[in-house]
């Protein structure tokens, strides 16, 4: 297997830089295809990221991953501000950074997210992104969907730190934070039963610890989830899409992603058994990259 050599680098957006990894095969020759890479609601690239670039290089891939504005090893204040909008603008800077890199082929970049990171590749291609394919894995679809999978109780319980964040940032003062996963019952962004456990499996199975990285989130943000589905642009997306459903998700709703998925033209839809958090780990991540390569192998094949 050929080793990889990695770059720690820097693109600019808006006013600020985000941080980016890009890692290759060692000893590349000629132009290769690149897949840009971020993370879910609230989480960092050092999460579980490494794990999937890893086995993109060694099939032959240049590999960009990078934090959004505001979290991770990027800039912006305040911290763990999770705006939609940026989030989206960060997407595309990333891109035509990942556009101009030495030996990778402007014409084949593929947009890989997770999460709430997926719906963003959704939106992505489905806005006129020029895209040679997208990885949507179990992505954020439907912001109606997703509250009302939240519950009324949670939605009342997380109503007044949300509207008070809102206040606070129209005034010009510091975020009221809350936690982005907690168990049932919890002020948290996001308390299904698998929630908390899954993300302890997937910090183990980083090498990282509870307080490497701040795990809170801008309370505002729960205003606009609601507002955000990516999936009504869906019908746009013209490249080859392979989107990744747990059957068990307590946080995308099933039946949900899977109408949206359908309605992608030359969309690829395999399901799971499992949760929202168990494609990052074992047992399940051997087939999720599985599937993950042998898609890439047919649509953005590397030349050798």
């Amino acid at each position: 297997m050929p080793d990889t050599v990695r770059d720690d680098l820097w693109f600019d957006s808006g006013s600020d830089r985000c941080a980016i990894s890009v890692l290759r095969p060692a000893g590349l020759d000629g132009s290769a295809p690149i897949i840009v890479m971020a993370h879910g609601f609230g989480s960092v690239r050092a999460l579980r990221l490494p794990a999937y670039a890893d086995q993109f290089v060694q099939a032959g891939y240049v590999v960009a991953m990078f934090d959004y504005r505001h979290f991770g090893d990027s800039e912006g204040t305040p911290r763990q501000l999770l705006d939609v909008r940026r989030q989206l603008e960060d997407w595309r800077n990333a891109l035509a950074f990942a556009r101009r890199l030495d030996a990778v082929d402007p014409d084949r970049v593929v947009a890989w997210g997770t999460s709430f990171g997926g719906g963003h590749v959704l939106t992505l291609a489905g806005t006129g992104e020029r895209l040679a394919a997208i990885i949507a894995q179990v992505p954020h679809v439907d912001g109606i969907a997703a509250v009302r999978s939240a519950g009324l109780r949670q939605t009342l319980r997380l109503a007044p730190a949300a509207l008070s964040d809102q206040i606070r940032a129209l005034l010009g003062r510091e975020p009221r934070y809350i936690d982005s996963i907690g168990e049932p019952g919890a002020v948290a962004a996001m308390v299904s039963p698998d929630a908390a456990v899954g993300r302890d499996r997937l910090l183990e199975a980083s090498g990282l610890q509870t307080g490497d990285y701040p795990e809170t989130v801008a309370a505002r943000i729960l205003l606009h989830i609601g507002l955000y589905s990516p999936g009504k642009t869906a019908a746009n997306i013209q490249c080859p899409a392979l989107v990744q459903i747990a059957t068990e998700d307590a946080i995308t709703p099933t039946d949900v992603a899977l109408r949206t998925a359908r309605k992608i033209p030359r969309a690829t839809v395999v399901t799971y058994e499992g949760g929202h958090f168990d494609p990052y780990v074992e047992p399940l991540f051997p087939r999720i990259i599985a599937d993950q390569l042998a898609f890439l192998r047919d649509v953005v094949p590397v030349a050798r």
